[in-house]
């Protein structure tokens, strides 16, 4: 079992870029591996080191200022490939949310599947995200799944976002797909046995 989701409240890392794909998100070089360990580390490589493995400044991971279990990125985040390891990444950088206003619907699943909640959100609240972490990087959001609300606290300004009820069911209870079988077992068994 994982960590159950509820409310979650945080400081943010912006990422206000288009089109992030999943290559930007986890080179393919590094997709030979065959478990999730160690994956966060290499979380935005090309865009988080040089070629001679410094870091780069300039780029948002390696500022100081921003932390936080939430990632909000510019619109259609996870695009590209279909690698999962895109959410292994993400996942085992940190981040348990991830703020667009679209994600590519096979980015969306694994990240899902992978106990990372995809919110999305209009472009307004998006560009009103962006705004109150640029004014202030330790402003906070509320992501609220049982009411599926994210909130940023800077402005009080709040909206809906949907989710599947069999995922938001997994995520606030903290089951994975084998886990969610395993707890009906006792269904599943009486159903074969009629």
């Amino acid at each position: 079992m994982k960590e159950k989701f509820n409310i979650t409240t945080s400081t943010c890392v912006p990422l206000p870029l288009e089109n992030v794909d999943t290559d930007q998100i986890i080179p393919a070089r590094f997709l030979k591996a065959t478990t999730k360990e160690g994956f966060g580390d290499n979380l935005f490589r090309d865009w988080r080191y040089d070629k001679q493995d410094n870091k780069i400044d300039s780029f948002v991971l390696n500022n100081p200022i921003y932390s936080g279990e939430i990632l909000v990125g510019g619109k259609n985040f996870g695009s590209g490939s279909s690698r999962e390891h895109a959410a292994w990444a993400i996942a085992g950088y940190g981040f348990r949310i991830v703020v667009s206003s679209f994600f590519a619907d096979i980015f969306r699943n694994n990240a899902l599947n992978n106990f990372v909640l995809p919110v999305v959100v209009s472009d307004a609240f998006l560009a009103g995200l962006f705004e109150s972490i640029q004014n202030d990087p330790k402003m906070e959001v509320e992501v609220n799944l049982p009411a599926q609300t994210i909130t940023n606290k800077a402005t009080g300004a709040s909206e809906y976002f949907d989710i599947n009820s069999y995922k938001k069911l997994c995520l606030e209870n903290g089951l994975d797909d084998i886990d969610f079988l395993l707890s009906n077992k006792d269904k599943i068994e009486a159903w074969e046995n009629k």
